[in-house]
């Protein structure tokens, strides 16, 4: 019977007792353990977390905790909302198998109906320590998740191995983890160890809130380097493969690293971290993954990364970017993400400083530390410029409103992203940062920039870990401070307007446009081929996979009017089977013409003919320089002394 049911029964007998209708009240809503709110006090005792990732053929963890506890209501917690998720993300659907022990006896756990990641337990009479065995059931295959463990890796990411206590602020549970790895691996991590014994690693006690951001990897291909010799703050690129040919890296590749930490550590005249740890996976099997943590970095790429580095400059402004975090992000964060435990909502309002300005400066750094080019990070700028300046769901979605989707979407794939968006507070919001570097540039004459910025707004504090929190309204005054302007209302325009287009005024403040030509630029053919695709977006507005599937349609584009969407394949073009290269032979040759191109098209069971109304030729973006003016771009990509 539904409460409302309950309440039409029990209305209309107005003489029955108080009592009676007070137990009828329990019966409708039962009573339910509140889940304790975090107080900023000690836990008392420390927590005892064992992590067993020996079992690589079935790639599940098994956990035993032992936590001091003392008798009556206790509620557990598994971590849900992941700052640099920026989400609700814990993966709830993987944790298995939780029992609870006292004494050898089993205590019985309850669900929170309401927050589903709280567990309620009694503990009995004179019970001093709970123990708890449950396991991480991570991914078997991409479409059940991230692959976090295979034959040669394992990424242990804390949040998804954790239990702990409600009631207390994160940091201040205190918490001693180790762990159990296959024979011989070697792992990197920013958590210090106190011992190794064979395969067990016992790590020094932490508090929860340094243990769930300090990830490891491991694997049975390793390698590290020295980012920063000499230094007496450590900076090291721990490196895990499939195989050991993947780890030889060439002295220039090291330099190159090396020089974007020195560039790192030049802008922003500080460090945030005791030591620091770029944890790098080079592999076909295990997830790719770029994660910010405050004193480390989650870092998933191809195994060619070195192999072929010529092939991979795009993919090279990854560790500058979440190098920037541990000042944009860990160190300097946006008020809403001042949380006491990791159950709390986030609130993602600033997300276009905390994501956008790292994805400006890992590009800038890129290209100072010579990772990346000058002309590749120019590539890259186009790509950029065009991507957003195309994105038809500007017309009734601000950027702004894109900091929610983390929360929204949980980065699942969009039916039509053109025009849904898609947390584009990253590179609009980059775009929007080269705006203000440029206006500041330009308004000083060029004496003063965004870097002054970074040293002003980041540098502050130097070795502090100790959160330090803003708002929109401390980095309008920060932006003062380097350059007098009216920064508040020349942020707003942009984060919250509606275009038209893209924010592309810093492109022309810095002496360049975006431009669209028949060839395609290094990085647009690095992308194809890593992606195995061929891109027409800003000709006919959709990209085609090796198979032909129609993907990323442009809203209101050439293939949105013909009536295409990303569940269709492209079966023969111009009655020739598909092929990218017959697409562009068709494209080219319809240039100036009046006859349509035809695609024969796959869907489901049906095939039908569309018939494609362009003459306009191939068109992939560029940029090229406005005659008589400065050239900023390559003062904002020229190394620091």
């Amino acid at each position: 019977m539904t409460s409302h049911a309950m309440f039409s029964r029990l209305l209309p007998s107005a003489a029955k007792s108080a009592s009676t209708l007070a137990l009828a009240l329990a019966f409708a809503f039962p009573a339910q353990a509140a889940v304790p709110a975090p107080v900023d006090q000690p836990y008392p005792g420390t927590i005892v977390l064992k992590v067993d990732a020996t079992n690589l053929s079935q790639q599940i963890f098994r956990m035993r905790m032992s936590v001091p506890v003392k008798p009556g209501p206790m509620t557990f917690l598994y971590p849900q909302w992941l700052p640099a998720n920026h989400g609700p993300s814990g993966p709830l659907t993987q944790f298995a198998g939780l029992k609870f022990t006292a004494n050898g006896k089993p205590v019985e756990w309850t669900r929170d109906p309401v927050e589903v990641f709280a567990f309620h337990v009694t503990v009995p009479e004179g019970v001093t320590t709970l123990e708890a065995e449950y396991q991480f059931l991570s991914p078997l295959d991409p479409g059940q998740g991230r692959i976090v463990m295979t034959d040669d890796i394992i990424g242990l990411q804390w949040p998804s191995v954790t239990l702990y206590p409600a009631g207390y602020v994160a940091r201040r549970i205190q918490v001693q983890p180790s762990l159990t790895l296959p024979a011989g691996w070697q792992y990197g991590t920013a958590l210090e160890t106190a011992q190794r014994t064979g395969d067990e690693i016992q790590f020094k006690t932490h508090d929860l809130e340094t243990l769930i951001d300090s990830p490891l990897f491991a694997g049975r291909h390793f390698k590290q380097f020295d980012l920063d010799p000499g230094a007496k703050v450590r900076v090291s690129l721990n490196v895990v493969a499939d195989n050991p040919e993947s780890l030889e890296a060439k002295p220039e590749q090291i330099a190159a690293h090396r020089a974007m930490v020195d560039q790192a550590l030049k802008l922003f005249g500080s460090h945030h971290y005791q030591h620091y740890d770029f944890l790098l996976a080079l592999s076909d099997d295990f997830g790719g993954i770029g994660r910010e943590h405050h004193q480390s970095s989650e870092n998933g790429v191809k195994p060619n990364y070195f192999t072929e580095w010529t092939r991979n400059e795009a993919t090279r402004e990854l560790l500058p970017h979440e190098y920037t975090h541990s000042w944009n992000g860990k160190f300097r964060r946006p008020a809403g993400q001042n949380v006491p435990n990791f159950n709390t909502p986030l609130q993602n309002e600033l997300l276009w400083v905390y994501e956008g300005q790292t994805q400006y400066w890992g590009g800038v750094l890129g290209a100072r530390s010579g990772l990346v080019s000058q002309a590749g990070a120019r590539d890259a700028l186009a790509a950029t410029a065009a991507r957003y300046d195309s994105v038809a769901g500007r017309a009734w979605r601000a950027m702004q409103d894109t900091v929610n989707d983390p929360i929204i979407a949980g980065r699942r794939a969009l039916a039509w992203s053109n025009w849904q968006r898609s947390e584009d507070y990253y590179s609009e919001g980059a775009l929007i940062w080269l705006d203000v570097d440029t206006r500041i540039r330009e308004l000083s004459g060029d004496k003063r920039s965004l870097d002054d910025f970074a040293r002003a707004f980041y540098g502050i504090d130097k070795g502090s870990m100790l959160p330090a929190f803003y708002t929109f309204e401390d980095v309008v005054a920060a932006l003062n401070k380097v350059q007098k302007f009216d920064w508040a209302p020349f942020l707003r325009s942009r984060v919250e307007g509606h275009g038209p287009g893209a924010p592309l005024d810093g492109l022309a403040r810095a002496g360049w446009k975006l431009v669209y030509t028949d060839t395609p630029t290094d990085t647009i053919k690095a992308a194809e081929e890593r992606s195995k695709s061929a891109d027409f977006s800003y000709s006919l507005g959709f990209s085609v996979r090796a198979d032909g599937g129609i993907s990323n349609v442009v809203w209101d584009g050439v293939g949105f009017r013909a009536g295409l969407a990303g569940n269709a394949t492209i079966v023969a073009v111009n009655s020739k089977v598909y092929k990218p290269e017959v697409l562009k032979a068709a494209v080219k040759a319809a240039k100036g013409g009046k006859a349509p191109i035809e695609l024969l098209v796959k869907k489901g069971n049906t095939l039908r003919t569309i018939a494609l109304d362009y003459h306009d030729g191939l068109r992939y973006p560029r940029l090229e320089r406005i005659p008589g003016t400065p050239d900023r771009l390559e003062a904002i990509y020229k190394a620091l002394k």
